[in-house]
């Protein structure tokens, strides 16, 4: 029964990539990468991540193919696996919007995480964060090594924007937060 899951998948995604592809998916990288940079801006800016390093990590891990699958089971452009996906609310994990801005939200954690630490923050996003723990530190695993070279975004840190939302409470006093979830409470 498993097996006729795992084929019936693998014909859906044969299926899903020969339709997109006569849609025009099939195309250099450079065209991927201006095809794709305005979803990266915008969503970068949203979570207040660097949109270099999106495309960085982009670039290693799917090299702009929206179509990418790995033989760990990662899909898409940011190579989201499925539980990944799920979490931050990705519903189609090829559509590259939403591929993105799973992955995006997910850096965003794995830098508050790491307070910035460029290492530790790929270093979970492609090994796990339970490695990282386990191995207080960058794993030692040969994947997880070269990967760290292949990222191309050589600062150290990784700096995010804050961002800083004001209100009125109900005395009229101005009050600024950075948690949209509080903002949301205020309003109910």
């Amino acid at each position: 029964m498993a097996r006729g899951k795992a084929g019936l998948i693998f014909g859906i995604i044969i299926c899903l990539g020969v339709a997109l592809s006569s849609l025009g998916f099939s195309s250099t990288v450079e065209e991927l990468k201006a095809r794709f940079d305005p979803i990266i801006q915008k969503v970068a800016a949203k979570h207040g991540v660097p949109a270099d390093f999106v495309r960085a990590v982009i670039k290693a891990e799917s090299n702009y193919d929206p179509l990418a699958v790995s033989e760990k089971g990662a899909f898409g452009l940011m190579q989201l696996l499925p539980e990944t996906a799920r979490r931050y609310g990705v519903v189609n994990i090829f559509d590259p919007e939403q591929n993105i801005e799973g992955g995006v939200k997910y850096l965003k954690d794995l830098i508050k995480q790491y307070q910035g630490n460029r290492n530790l923050v790929l270093a979970a996003y492609n090994a796990g964060q339970l490695a990282v723990e386990k191995h207080n530190g960058v794993p030692p695993y040969p994947e997880t090594r070269n990967y760290l070279k292949r990222v191309e975004y050589d600062k150290p840190y990784i700096k995010t924007k804050t961002i800083i939302y004001r209100y009125y409470d109900e005395r009229g006093r101005l009050c600024l937060t950075n948690n949209p979830y509080y903002l949301s409470r205020k309003a109910e």
